[in-house]
């Protein structure tokens, strides 16, 4: 029998059962969970899974296998039952026993890295739905690359009102069907429930008109006739358009009490209402006891994709010795060898070549360098492309049926665009950078967030970083984002001073294997780096710009714009006798992470101190109190970007005047 012929209803329904009773009586053991969605979704989960998803699970990291995305992820254990039955390495009873225990590798929400088979975290709402938009524009885009022998996969997910309901849903869904995902098909399980109570409560809307409006094939189904659900999925296949299979279900499907009603949402069902769900179902088996039939046919379709996945790898080796190497490389996500050289050779010409620009331009010419050696880079904006310069000449557009491109016009989404960065860089093959205003980094906080927790490389583009943006006043000059981005676990946040540091601190990020913020200035500032360095000094996050020129007597710590700042207010320290270092320190985490012995020889035994356009939290780690700061405490004003410097006490004379009075020194500073 192979994967695609029919099963029949009865048997299908057996298989349907096998997932509702793992996922209810999992969360019943842990006395904690979510068992109406398995339960509505599984007859949905099963013809999917033992019908149209190409996959093997003995390799469960086949380039060309269509990626499940559960995007409702508090029904996790619908995708950790479906993950044991299949037979996915590690997906063991003993686990699903285990589920939402310490160290389990069945978390309450799926996670990256847990399980084989799971493609990405996914618990906060509507963020799987963002992700799955970057996969099928990644299997778009490899596709141009590499054409239909290689790549031609499908996206599929499963989401529920909450996905369709969050903000970030609705940017996805206007995305995709713009851009023409054809190979996207989202399965709406609605089921008209939520925690509150019935939909109505919140919302009226008709969900087949709304997508229609946003350009996707709308198809209906009823989410417990699997034949129907079967037909749904096979027209889905044949459709130019995304796609959305609105899948009528009852939540909580075979439970005597609390079928279609929000009590069984998120708590185990109790062991009278699983006894009566057992006897409903015709399931008498104990928990976790799967009879041997259904077992083995749900073990047949976990492998049923091995015939395809070994013609996918003849097709590899057949084609040339070159090709196969750039894809080998792009899906491991490998280096190119000529990276670290070509940045090197850029740095040494901007060194030669000095001129007073804004960083935002840096970071740039960074992108353009880095796209020389990396096919794999791909940038985008929020609709600011021209104003946080995310677009290098060269950089062709994606636009919507034609995938060649390398720059994506997300529109005003950060929301969305920062979730699809995501997506991609998930999917494999490629490195996904885009932009918006630092002050918006809060749109795209959720995703930041899921970067970090997944760990994955991708490069969140920030420009007009401070009051130096000027006229546009307090509602577009950040002060708390710096600090609030600082705050994330495994974030590196850089924010280089020139255009070579722009250069060095775009390498370390296209280089680590995490997710990186970077902070880049609007305004034009003076170079300081003007001479050559090999170790790329900004590569340890923090290091001596400029040395005292006698005995160190302080020393004077900025980031980003206001490095020209420190070294003018040292310029007139020195006036008065007083030694000041100056210190880069463009991303603190990775400056944390170095030598001790190296942390203090950059920073010094003297008095420190911190300058900083944005909220002084944070620096007293490095200066001892935050009254050793000059920075912005406060939101900003209108007005041209040097007077609010001035108006907030950042200029030299101010800072140096009160630099003196604190070491009690009274001479008086002049410019």
């Amino acid at each position: 029998m192979t994967r695609h012929q029919e099963v029949h209803q009865t048997d299908a329904s057996e298989l349907a059962n096998a997932l509702r009773f793992l996922a209810a009586d999992s969360v019943e053991k842990a006395k904690s969970g979510h068992p109406g969605m398995p339960l509505g979704m599984a007859d949905l989960a099963t013809v999917l899974f033992t019908k149209h998803l190409k996959f093997d699970v003995k390799n469960p990291e086949w380039p060309d296998r269509d990626r499940f995305i559960l995007s409702n992820g508090h029904g996790s254990m619908l995708q950790y039952s479906l993950l044991h039955l299949l037979g996915y390495e590690g997906a063991t009873i003993k686990e699903l026993q285990r589920f939402r225990q310490l160290h389990a590798r069945t978390a309450g929400h799926p996670e990256l890295g847990y399980l084989p088979g799971i493609e990405t975290t996914t618990g906060p709402l509507g963020q799987g739905l963002g992700n799955s938009v970057g996969f099928a524009l990644g299997e778009r885009m490899m596709n141009a690359d590499f054409g239909d022998d290689l790549v031609d996969h499908r996206t599929w997910v499963f989401c529920g009102d909450g996905c369709l309901m969050e903000g970030v849903g609705q940017e996805a869904i206007s995305l995709a069907g713009h851009l023409k995902l054809s190979k996207l098909t989202l399965v709406f399980d609605d089921n008209r429930t939520t925690i509150d109570g019935a939909t109505s409560v919140a919302t009226s809307e008709n969900h087949a008109a709304r997508f229609a409006a946003a350009n996707w094939r709308v198809l209906h189904a009823d989410g417990h006739d699997h034949d129907d659900i079967n037909e749904a999925m096979t027209e889905a296949k044949t459709s130019d358009q995304p796609t959305v299979i609105i899948a009528r279900t009852r939540i909580g499907f075979g439970a005597p009490t609390k079928e279609g009603k929000s009590i069984v949402h998120g708590s185990p069902l109790g062991p009278d209402e699983l006894a009566g769900l057992r006897k409903n179902l015709n399931w008498p088996h104990e928990p976790f006891v799967i009879p041997e039939p259904i077992k083995n046919k749900w073990r047949s379709a976990g492998v049923a994709g091995a015939t395809e996945r070994l013609a996918w790898q003849d097709r590899l080796k057949g084609i040339s010795p070159a090709t196969r190497e750039k894809f080998e490389r792009r899906i491991s996500g490998k280096f190119p060898p000529t990276l670290e050289a070509e940045v090197k050779a850029a740095i040494k010409s901007a060194v030669a070549t000095p001129t007073a620009a804004p960083i935002r331009k840096g970071s740039l010419a960074a992108t353009a360098v880095l796209q020389n050696s990396m096919p794999e880079l791909v940038g985008g904006s929020a609709d600011l492309t021209g104003s946080v310069l995310t677009k290098p000449d060269n950089m062709q557009l994606v636009v919507p049926g034609e995938y060649a491109g390398r720059h994506v016009g997300y529109g005003i989404r950060e929301h969305v665009m920062a979730a699809t960065m995501n997506g991609l860089a998930l999917h494999g093959g490629f490195f996904p950078y885009g932009g918006t205003y630092l002050t918006f980094s809060d749109y795209c906080r959720p995703s930041i967030r899921m970067a970090a927790i997944m760990n994955i490389r991708v490069v969140f583009l920030f420009s007009h970083d401070s009051i130096g943006v000027g006229e546009d006043g307090p509602t577009h000059q950040p002060i708390e984002q710096l600090a609030s981005l600082r705050a994330i676990p495994n974030l590196r946040v850089y924010r280089p001073a020139d255009g070579v540091e722009a250069l060095e601190c775009w390498l370390d990020a296209a280089l680590h294997s995490g997710p990186s913020a970077m902070v880049v200035a609007r305004q034009a500032v003076e170079p300081v780096r003007r001479v050559e360095r090999p170790d790329m000094p900004s590569r340890r996050g923090g290091y001596v710009l400029q040395e005292a020129r006698e005995k160190r007597d302080l020393t004077l710590i900025a980031t980003g714009s206001e490095v020209d700042l420190a070294i003018r207010t040292a310029a007139l320290l020195e006036k008065s006798n007083i030694n000041a270092a100056i210190v880069s320190l463009p991303c603190w985490e990775t400056f944390d992470v170095q030598d001790q012995s190296y942390r203090d020889a950059v920073l010094g035994t003297g008095p420190r101190y911190a300058i900083e356009a944005a909220l002084p939290m944070g620096w007293g780690r490095y200066v001892g109190s935050e009254e050793n700061v000059f920075g912005v405490p406060s939101f900003g004003m209108s007005g041209p970007g040097p007077q609010v410097y001035a108006e907030m006490g950042l200029i030299p004379e101010t800072i140096a005047e009160s630099i003196l009075n604190r070491l009690g020194a009274k001479q008086s500073v002049t410019a």
